[in-house]
């Protein structure tokens, strides 16, 4: 009896060393990783432009054995990294972008690094280097196990603004022979549910007239301006008439020179969401008859230029029910001493009339399906084409919003580096789950047809025929 105790006490430490090897390699190389996000938290490089982050990446890659394949999708820093052959094959993204003017030290108050400089106010700087350390981590279990499939690394840039990065490497056709994809996203909480996301697209209308002395010949002007005054005026009255769900947002980006010219050009910046693509594409039909209608009762020409469209997340719940139980194993945050009085003093600069506990980046929420999220990502267009799941963990503290100083801070500090590691370590044991139970894989497709209508779906970009716009940074 004891004899067989002691064998069954022994198969299950066996076991528990298989489940922790991922979690051990990552825990052995933290500081390798951490001082890596440093690195590219210091050099917040812009979309298209992340020259540095990109090489950084890529060596880390090609020293533990992948194979790289460069300028994907006609993009100088996007890639691919590969390592093993055949079914599976398992992708794992990797953003690398930081964002304008939000430049800032890692202190809980305010202190741009360089005024006016891009930061990441993302947590791209810890996406990009824990979505390697989980790449690697894979591998080497991979490799030690003799695991056939394949993991590939994609180095997708610019998902802020009108980057939209993603787009262009679906429509080129960097997701067609990957069977399932996995991703994180730094955030204030720990949170594997499947959401959905908005659809959205956003264009530059363009208004052309006359220009005339405004006071001495206004008969002879024919003003941009009013044109595009038109088409927001219409367009804000058309808001009673629109689902509760879309959003609408513009900007005048030029209105003329000087009050005492009549305009002879304008231009605005157009930004449309809704939950469906169906639904957008309905809602922007009917902007384009404002622009239209705007520049017929002006008497001016009016034309407009798409700058990046993307599609709404389709959630895979086969994918993110797997993700939530590594989740769960991996757990939460815990705080430091020093932590802890960071997070008590950068929590008390954020505007909010109520902030969750300061406990909750130690809890993993429970698993929800039916969720959406009110903004956008180039993920989106990703899920249409191949099943995909997310997550988030706490890099930031609690209460503190995305794109803000407060989350460059948290970013380049010691609470996003806990909270990349244990994304890295939610999506390699997501990824070794998969390996091992292949037919999770084929579930996960068979959801994604089911969601989307067909098996031979025709991914057509919501940015039409628009190449990846290489400069909008520049």
């Amino acid at each position: 009896m004891k004899t067989n105790l002691l064998l069954v006490l022994l198969l299950l430490s066996n076991l528990c060393f298989s489940q922790s090897e991922i979690e051990t390699y990552i825990d052995k190389n933290a500081k390798h990783y951490t001082d890596l996000s440093d690195k590219v938290w210091t050099w917040a490089e812009p979309g298209y432009l992340e020259n540095k982050t990109s090489e950084a990446l890529i060596n880390e890659l090609k020293n533990a054995g992948f194979t790289i394949k460069m300028g994907v999708g006609e993009i100088q820093t996007a890639f691919v990294a590969t390592y093993g052959t055949g079914y599976p094959s398992i992708g794992i993204l990797a953003e690398m972008d930081a964002l304008p003017g939000l430049s800032q030290e890692a202190v809980p108050f305010r202190k741009p690094k360089v005024t006016g400089e891009y930061g990441h106010a993302c947590g791209h700087n810890l996406f990009g280097v824990g979505s390697v350390a989980a790449a690697i981590a894979t591998k080497n279990w991979m490799e030690k196990n003799k695991i056939k499939g394949q993991i590939k690394l994609i180095g997708t840039p610019a998902e802020e603004g009108a980057g939209g990065g993603k787009t262009y490497l679906v429509k080129a056709g960097v997701f067609n022979e990957i069977d399932a994809v996995l991703h994180w996203h730094p955030g204030d909480n720990n949170n594997a549910s499947p959401n959905s996301s908005l659809a959205y697209r956003v264009a530059n209308f363009e208004f052309k007239g006359v220009a005339a002395h405004a006071s001495a010949s206004p008969e002879k002007g024919r003003s941009a301006l009013d044109a595009v005054e038109a088409m927001d005026y219409m367009v804000n009255l058309m808001r009673e008439h629109i689902s509760p769900e879309t959003r609408i947002h513009y900007v005048i980006k030029n209105g003329g020179l000087t009050s005492n010219i009549v305009p002879d050009y304008a231009m605005v910046e157009y930004t449309v969401r809704n939950p469906t693509a169906k639904g957008l594409e309905e809602t922007w039909q009917r902007i384009i008859k404002t622009a239209e209608a705007a520049a017929l009762g002006t008497e001016t020409k009016m034309n407009y230029e798409i700058l990046a469209g993307l599609y709404n997340l389709l959630p895979n719940e086969t994918l993110a029910k797997e993700m939530q139980k590594s989740l769960e194993k991996v757990g939460g945050l815990t705080y430091t001493a020093e932590e802890t009085a960071f997070a008590n003093e950068i929590r008390k600069t954020v505007f909010s009339n109520s902030l969750v506990a300061l406990s909750t980046a130690g809890e993993v929420k429970p698993y929800v399906s039916g969720l959406s999220f009110p903004a956008s990502t180039d993920v989106g267009d990703v899920s249409w084409v191949v099943p995909t799941a997310g997550l988030s963990t706490a890099t930031w503290v609690p209460g503190v919003p995305a794109h803000s100083w407060q989350a460059v801070a948290c970013n380049g500090m010691s609470i996003g580096h806990k909270g990349m590691l244990n994304a890295a370590k939610t999506i390699a044991l997501t990824a070794e789950d998969l390996f091992k139970n292949t037919s999770k894989i084929e579930l996960a497709k068979k959801e994604l047809y089911e969601k989307r209508g067909s098996e031979k779906f025709e991914y057509k970009s919501l940015a039409g025929d628009r190449k990846p716009p290489l400069d909008y940074r520049k």
